[in-house]
């Protein structure tokens, strides 16, 4: 029997691939009978659309496997803990299980700035775990977000170094 860690590795893969196409690495993977049934990673700015987030593509992936909109029995596994939008998406699919890799401070709906998966009002609430290989998952959204900063700085400093010299040259 495979055990978190293991299927948060696999979502943690995914998360490779987003940052291999410069989105925010964040992957998700949803299991069934200890089988994958579903795998997706953000990819919100390839597609310039706003609901692209790994846990809705593979929740949207796992109900066309399955033939179904409830995904009893199912585990998604991602490694960031999601936000209100995706939190809603697991209430509505019905998953079981929720597991996540790093808290999320700023739109994290599973405990950490809400508990919408916790609240009773809902028709369903799913067990959710936390801190799955919190540090390797947070490292890498940490890394993402140090690198992007970088060439943002980098780029403003390109730019006041070209407008620099296109004042020189209109000097000249």
């Amino acid at each position: 029997m495979m055990n978190d860690e293991y299927w948060m590795e696999l979502a943690l893969r995914e998360a490779d691939k987003a940052a291999s196409i410069g989105e925010v690495p964040i992957g998700a993977v949803i299991v069934k009978d200890e089988e994958i049934i579903a795998t997706a990673y953000n990819r919100r700015e390839a597609s310039q659309m706003a609901t692209a987030h790994a846990e809705l593509l593979a929740i949207e992936e796992a109900c066309r496997v399955t033939g179904s909109f409830r995904l009893d029995g199912c585990t998604l596994y991602v490694t960031l803990e999601p936000c209100p939008m995706c939190a809603g998406a697991i209430i509505n699919s019905r998953l079981d299980r929720v597991v996540f890799g790093a808290t999320d401070a700023k739109a994290g709906c599973c405990g950490t700035l809400y508990n919408l998966t916790g609240d009773t009002r809902f028709n369903h609430q799913p067990v959710v775990v936390s801190g799955v290989l919190e540090e390797e998952t947070g490292t890498r959204l940490s890394t993402f977000f140090q690198s992007l900063r970088k060439e943002k700085r980098q780029l403003k400093r390109a730019r006041k170094e070209a407008r620099r010299h296109e004042t020189e040259s209109d000097l000249t």
